[in-house]
């Protein structure tokens, strides 16, 4: 089986693919746009390999949640691809590669949303995958709801970026982990299992997942809160 996946729904962009379980992964360079840096990295890894669009069995895209401009990226690439490989698409959360990614039984996953605010997401182990409990939201860092259950892991940004998160998950009795980022050798991972149970979609329906309606504060709100227009 081999699919390409991208991922840039955060600051660390990165694309891979996969074959067969084999996987070989591209990183986005620091401090360039992902609009800038993806495809040229895409077009290296597949010439690298051999192949071309025609020859995936399907192409994986970070989904959401994340920042707007980075799934519109990722979502843009993938549906251009796909279209011209006739190759179906496999959308994957960034929540749940994070989830993968740290490894844990049950993960409380939390990524910085901006503007004061977090996604986040419980998921538990399910065979070889995760399964979402509840829904992706996207709250105030008071207002993360923390499992009151034991046995979870929290990772993501988000504990870097809220001290008072970060507060509130320790005093639960949760671990955390705040390096982890969504990456495009997982998604691919992911990916496989989703395409080998048929769960691919047409270019056509693919969107990113934004969680909420707002991608950015007006220049009132901002001042409101002390910062600049």
């Amino acid at each position: 089986m081999l699919i390409l996946a991208l991922e840039t729904s955060t600051e660390l962009g990165s694309c891979a693919l996969w074959r067969d379980g084999s996987v070989v992964e591209r990183i986005c360079p620091e401090k360039r746009p992902h609009s800038e840096t993806l495809l040229p990295l895409l077009r290296e890894l597949l010439s690298e390999s051999g192949l071309r669009i025609g020859d995936l069995d399907a192409i994986a895209f970070g989904v959401g949640p994340g920042a707007f401009t980075g799934l519109r990226v990722a979502c843009g690439a993938a549906q251009g691809l796909a279209v011209a490989g006739n190759v179906p698409l496999i959308p994957v959360t960034s929540l749940e590669t994070m989830a993968t990614q740290l490894g844990a039984e049950r993960v409380l996953a939390l990524l910085d949303a901006r503007m004061g605010e977090v996604y986040s997401g419980r998921y538990e182990r399910h065979g070889e995958g995760y399964v979402l409990r509840g829904e992706i939201r996207v709250s105030s860092p008071a207002d993360v709801a923390l499992p009151s259950d034991t046995g979870w892991h929290a990772c993501g940004n988000g504990l870097a970026a809220y001290p008072l998160l970060r507060e509130r998950v320790f005093a639960a009795g949760i671990l955390g982990e705040a390096a982890v980022l969504p990456l495009a050798a997982c998604v691919a991972s992911i990916a496989a299992g989703k395409a080998g149970r048929g769960e691919g979609i047409d270019a056509a329906l693919a969107a990113p997942l934004y969680v909420r309606d707002k991608v950015a504060k007006t220049v009132a709100e901002r001042l409101s809160e002390g910062g600049r227009a």
